[in-house]
């Protein structure tokens, strides 16, 4: 019997990075059971790379309609199983994961932490709270309590594991289901996706202008194999694409390396990154905030040092 319930975080059966990251800090509790929801042979195609990572069993809820409907199957499937196993669940900390594991929590009666960085082994966990201005222990009650992981917070090991595929019946939609008609993926070019890279380059309002960003920020970010970020004021200018926004109400990020270029470091934008492991800015203020989480602080020009540092990588 398994200890634990990771719900499989993929794209049309494209496992996402964050996935080994679930399995990863779930072996806290034990032995994970990786929950798949999805199209009919997703779990099987999935099993060699899960088992990878420590699931000790695949629990596959397939069907032709997965991928139909937002949510509720997932949630269902979820719901149903912890209810049979009474035992913790993890899922992502993405948008999607969040509306999951309020849902989920709210029906088996069991409490939800939410933004969770680290989990113990005595169902505690490191979270962050206030737009993430403070980082706290907690504990998630009832039988089932659930964990929605923040992307990048923590470092994949392997722990080879062959596990076996437990099919189980894919729920029943409700008529109150919301069915999705139509999907386009997000045009990322050959970046990393956002809130599973390594590195991150983000500009502000600092950049000045959409070209300030094509110009310095972009080159800089290819130099080092990195995601393009933005801040939510960057994004009001109009500089980039919303759906690279950081902060409280944009994406969540947690890399290795993250370069703040421009931005003053308003809470909103520290609540999507501070928990980066490293963070260096560059900033003509030097009282910006963001300075007071930096870990190496440049008060300068960003058009001069951003370039300068572009060049030095390339030439290394």
């Amino acid at each position: 019997m398994t200890d634990v319930l990771v719900l499989v975080d993929h794209i049309n059966g494209e496992l996402k990075n964050t996935t080994a990251e679930l399995l990863t800090a779930a072996r806290a509790f034990g032995t994970p059971a990786a929950v798949v929801v999805g199209t009919p042979g997703t779990a099987q195609n999935m099993a060699e790379a899960l088992g990878q990572y420590g699931a000790g069993e695949i629990i596959a809820a397939e069907s032709d309609a997965a991928g139909k409907y937002l949510i509720t199957p997932e949630v269902d499937v979820l719901v149903g199983l912890a209810g049979e196993r009474e035992v913790p669940v993890v899922v992502a900390a993405s948008a999607t994961g969040k509306e999951i594991a309020g849902r989920v929590a709210a029906l088996t009666g069991s409490g939800v932490l939410s933004d969770v960085i680290a989990i113990n082994d005595d169902r505690s966990a490191q979270y962050s709270i206030f737009g993430g201005e403070f980082i706290v222990d907690g504990v998630g009650y009832g039988v089932s309590p659930v964990y929605a992981l923040r992307p990048g917070s923590v470092d994949p090991v392997e722990a080879a594991a062959s596990p076996a595929v437990t099919e189980v019946a894919f729920p029943e939609v409700a008529d109150n289901a919301v069915e999705i008609v139509s999907f386009t993926p997000a045009e990322g070019g050959d970046r990393p996706e956002l809130t599973e890279a390594k590195i991150v380059v983000s500009g502000g309002r600092g950049v000045g202008s959409a070209e300030g960003f094509s110009d310095v920020v972009e080159p800089l970010a290819d130099a080092l194999g990195a995601a393009v970020g933005a801040s939510r004021a960057a994004v009001d200018a109009e500089y980039y694409p919303g759906q690279f926004q950081i902060g409280q109400t944009g994406k969540t990020v947690s890399p290795d390396l993250y370069l703040a270029l421009g931005i003053s470091g308003a809470i909103q934008h520290k609540a999507g990154m501070q928990t980066s492991k490293t963070i260096v800015a560059v900033n003509k203020d030097e009282e910006a905030p963001i300075f007071e989480i930096a870990d190496l602080g440049i008060v300068g020009d960003l058009f001069k040092v951003a370039p300068q540092a572009t060049d030095a990588i390339k030439g290394s």
